[in-house]
């Protein structure tokens, strides 16, 4: 009796210990059953009834055990390894899914814990055995006293493995689950638990260091918190053919870029709630860092020779970048490593020992896989800023688009908008308007700017679509009104639908070649924003241009009437009478250059150089990537905000300013001798609304309080130097206040009297 007990113990039943389910008949696949299945034999009748109460309280730990090793033998099973194998690549992945889906790396690692722990079990039975042989007399006692510490063991780890199996946990999900059993007030218990976890552990630090230390995502079984973005949409996932046809298709750069933007992400499905998200995205920024500097791109391969070259005989700027830069105290840069490897073989090692002494560990500490995820996390940083910043020369295609997209190159601007006026007089041609523009662009390269500027040749003009290509942040598109000869009109603003008058030349666009790597710094986005900004600016300073050309002509013209004239007295009386008329025209014509001049200096001088200042100031100053990346998303973010490019109703009002301003002029100089005073009326008005507006607007406290706009104060403090500004304001909100005693003509006698302002409002 007590030989038959000890093989059901160890899973086995016979004549007297039955199993109610046909052991002849259980497989692999066959479900745990959720209760326990070993009974005695009804038909036995030798047995006093306190054995039969002892032996039924045994007889479970036969049953954990036989359920247990069932579970260790099929998340062992190694043979889906063939099956897959034998695949043809033409089969859709998804039958390779199928095959796989329950095939788990974490839970064969969680297998073999178990079956440590039932090595020990079956070791204690052959103890028991042994005592029993040896003992001329055995007792039951023997084997519940020799079996009694496993009545606190297997129970929890069969419950454990229900679950495991009932909800079909894996990867990630699985160690979380192990880590909440961790917390229990059982020593022997919470022991085995921990060896269970300390095993799962051992894969997900094999998948960290091939992530970490290669770059390499070793997760066949969609088990790791870091996933491939086609990873996570298996309904759309193309066959592996197709997958292989694409990747073919791509180059080496669109493969590292795609893989970088877009390749990876946390899938937090995966991820243990123990591990922070910030150390996960420390994780997954380390692993695409690595895989960069591991794969370089081919063409960065021979520029980087010539630069090995270059760089001894480099700037003192350049040089100190390399001096400064070091990680704990150790040098990390110098002239041997400039021209070596992106991830020198000494820091590989380094981040591999460090998940080797996490790997070794008896338990997880937490704050020790923190602090070696973010000791990884700057290695991988500060090489990837070496290579960005040094070796790719950040800096200096920083200050490019801000010479070409913050038009920094005045010079070069002013000569392209002088050269284009003549074409920019009539609407673009829907063919030829980029081709047409490349003229004086390139005249404009070669009177300002030669062959000094090695940036220059990745600038380019693009004109995507002319006519309307203001954002759609920016306008409603459905007030635009286009005439039918093509060119824009305007509606007053006391009509129901406001509808602005549009450029069709406003679509110009630059564009800039980035070549690897600097595109993980200049994405899309980046370089969307800097266009955005362009637009706006290029606007302003034409806008400028065209009122100083339009006061330019007219006073040449005058003075050559007057010279031409001048004996003449009834010629000369003409004229003074059709200077006494112009005056208020030109009046107005100051008052529109004065806005626009003080929007261009505030905008050029007070919000880019500041912040350029800035940025320039952080980057000298810091070694990490990110950090990097931080700093130029809130450079640029600083130039539109402050700009007020973000706020709809701000940059609406001036978007109609720089359209009221150039046909004022063009008004002007169409009827340079008789000009349309109803039309010109009509837009001083508009203008005197709309730049009122915007002073109100500008000068509320939601603006102007907050630190949105740190210099917006200095800029209103010169629109309104003489209270101007604000006596004309309080009559567009018809509050009816005292009005200035100061005499308006003699603060600024460019601007129109007080009186006739208020009353054209």
């Amino acid at each position: 009796m007590l030989q038959e007990l000890l093989f059901a113990l160890v899973g086995y039943t016979g004549d007297l210990i039955i199993d109610h389910r046909d052991p002849h008949h259980l497989s692999l696949d066959t479900p745990i059953s959720d209760e326990c299945t070993f009974k005695l034999a009804p038909d036995i009748s030798f047995i006093h009834p306190s054995e039969r109460d002892v032996i039924e309280r045994l007889l479970p730990l036969g049953f954990y055990y036989r359920e247990l090793d069932r579970f260790a033998t099929k998340s062992r099973n190694l043979s889906w390894i063939r099956s897959k194998n034998n695949v043809p690549l033409s089969q859709p992945t998804e039958l390779l899914k199928g095959k796989a889906k329950k095939s788990s790396v974490y839970r064969r690692a969680i297998a073999n814990g178990i079956v440590e722990v039932l090595s020990v079990y079956r070791s204690a039975v052959l103890q028991v055995e042994q005592k029993l042989l040896e003992d001329p007399t055995p007792i039951l006692a023997t084997v519940t006293q020799g079996l009694n510490k496993f009545g606190v063991l297997l129970p929890p780890l069969y419950e454990l493995v229900m679950e495991i199996e009932r909800e079909d946990i894996r990867g990630g999900q699985l160690l979380n689950l192990l880590h909440k059993r961790c917390h229990c007030g059982v020593p022997e218990l919470q022991a085995c638990i921990q060896r269970l976890l300390w095993h799962g552990h051992q894969v997900m630090y094999h998948q960290l260091a091939s992530w970490m230390v290669y770059g390499i995502l070793q997760d066949q079984h969609g088990e790791f918190f870091v996933r491939r973005q086609e990873d996570g949409d298996a309904e759309n996932e193309p066959s592996r053919p197709d997958m292989f046809d694409k990747l073919a298709q791509k180059s080496p750069d669109d493969v590292s870029l795609t893989d970088w933007h877009l390749g990876f992400h946390i899938y937090l499905d995966m991820l243990p709630d123990y591990i922070h998200m910030r150390v996960a995205e420390s994780i997954l920024f380390a692993g695409k860092a690595i895989r960069i500097l591991r794969n370089p791109s081919p063409a960065f391969r021979f520029h980087d020779s010539a630069f090995q070259q270059q760089v001894p005989k480099g700037s003192h700027r350049v040089q100190g970048f390399i001096e400064r830069f070091s990680f704990q105290k150790e040098p990390c840069l110098d002239s041997k490593l400039i021209g070596g490897e992106l991830l020198p073989q000494s820091e590989a090692d380094k981040i591999d020992a460090m998940l080797q002494e996490l790997k070794e560990s008896t338990e997880f500490h937490k704050r020790s896989f923190e602090y070696a995820v973010d000791f990884i996390r700057t290695i991988a940083a500060s090489h990837l800023w070496q290579l960005v910043v040094i070796r790719a020369d950040l800096n200096g295609h920083l200050k490019a688009l801000k010479g070409y997209f913050l038009l920094a190159k005045g010079d070069f601007f002013q000569c392209f908008l002088e050269e284009s006026r003549q074409l920019m007089r009539l609407p673009p041609r829907q063919s030829t308007a980029e081709a047409d523009l490349m003229v004086p662009f390139q005249l404009a390269a070669i009177k300002t700017i030669g062959d000094e500027d090695k940036y220059f040749p990745r600038v380019s003009l693009r004109m995507p679509s002319f006519g309307i290509t203001v954002p759609s942040s920016q306008m409603d598109l459905s007030k635009v009104r286009i005439s039918h000869d093509g060119t824009s009109g305007i509606v007053s603003q006391g009509s129901a639908s406001s509808e602005l008058s549009l450029d069709g030349w406003d679509g110009i666009a630059l564009e800039y070649s980035v070549d690897w790597p600097l595109q993980l710094f200049f994405t899309q986005e980046v370089l969307s924003k800097y266009r955005r900004v362009f637009q706006y600016l290029l606007r302003l300073k034409r806008t400028q241009m065209e009122l100083e050309k339009s006061w330019a002509q007219a006073m040449h013209q005058d003075h050559t009437d007057f010279a031409k004239h001048r004996k003449d007295r009834m010629k000369c009386s003409i004229l003074q009478q059709r200077r006494q008329r112009s005056r208020p025209m030109w009046r107005v014509r100051e008052h529109m250059a004065f806005l626009i001049r003080n929007l261009q200096f505030y905008i050029q001088v007070d919000v880019i150089e500041s912040q350029w200042n800035i940025l320039q100031a952080r980057v000298q100053d810091s070694h990490d990537f990110t950090e990097l990346v931080g700093f130029h998303q809130e450079y640029l973010s600083a130039l539109i905000s402050q700009s007020f490019l973000d706020i709809g109703s701000v940059s609406r009002i001036l978007d109609s300013i720089m359209k009221l301003c150039l046909q004022f002029c063009w008004n002007i100089e169409h009827h340079e001798s008789n000009p349309n005073t109803f039309e010109l009326e009509h837009i001083t008005e508009e203008f005197n609304k709309k730049s009122n507006s915007l002073y109100t607007i500008l000068r509320s406290s939601r603006l102007a309080g907050s630190q949105r706009a740190p210099f917006l104060r200095r800029f209103l403090l010169r629109l309104n130097f003489n209270s101007f500004f604000e006596a004309t304001a309080r009559g567009v909100l018809n509050v009816v206040r005292s009005r200035p005693t100061l005499p308006v003509l003699n603060q600024w006698h460019h601007m129109l009297p007080y009186e006739k302002w208020v009353n054209r409002m």
